[in-house]
């Protein structure tokens, strides 16, 4: 089994994120081989990171007992779908600061993104593409922008259209193919 998180990027009142996100952990809880777990960064409050070494140099040794938790949820995952809003041309900071307190446990392992926004969240993948390169992820070409979801979210459902539905199959299935592969070599097969 491949544990997959499907990880809400924002924390922000009436957010997209929710309903985007139940939206694809649908469609995650469906894939053979999958343990999808939805992680919502409203209930990983981690402070700006601030350690007194960079995170390559602390070994796990956080000061901050919530970056242990984390540390070790992040660690037990395969692979990873964010699900992230577009903020001023980039992505939100609660999620760079969640990225930022970690490095080995991201390591080797893929993700994926859907993002929303005025321009489909475009621009704060590319920004995303750029870290994640950095944290030694794979980011997996195929991604969801959805464009202006305020229109397609109704009590709080996101109604997805065909386009949408097409987008994010081929992701997952790209995701599913990168999972297993960087799977087998951390396991060393």
């Amino acid at each position: 089994m491949l544990n997959i998180a499907v990880i809400l990027g924002t924390t922000r009142p009436n957010r997209a994120s929710g309903p985007i996100g139940k939206w694809v952990m649908e469609h995650a809880a469906k894939k053979e081989g999958w343990n999808a777990e939805l992680i919502d960064l409203r209930d990983w409050p981690l402070p700006f990171f601030n350690e007194p070494q960079p995170v390559m140099a602390l070994n796990g040794e956080y000061s901050v007992p919530l970056a242990k938790e984390w540390s070790k949820k992040i660690a037990g995952m395969d692979a990873f779908i964010v699900v992230t809003a577009e903020y001023n041309h980039g992505y939100p900071a609660v999620l760079k600061n969640a990225l930022d307190y970690l490095y080995a446990e991201w390591t080797n392992k893929p993700v994926a993104f859907v993002a929303y926004g005025n321009a489909g969240g475009a621009r704060s993948v590319e920004q995303l593409r750029e870290v994640v390169g950095e944290l030694q992820m794979h980011d997996i070409r195929e991604a969801v922008h959805v464009m202006a979801p305020w229109f397609a979210i109704k009590d709080e459902a996101f109604t997805q259209g065909e386009v949408y539905e097409k987008k994010l199959g081929m992701t997952l299935s790209q995701l599913d193919w990168w999972a297993k592969l960087l799977k087998d070599g951390r396991d060393g097969k």
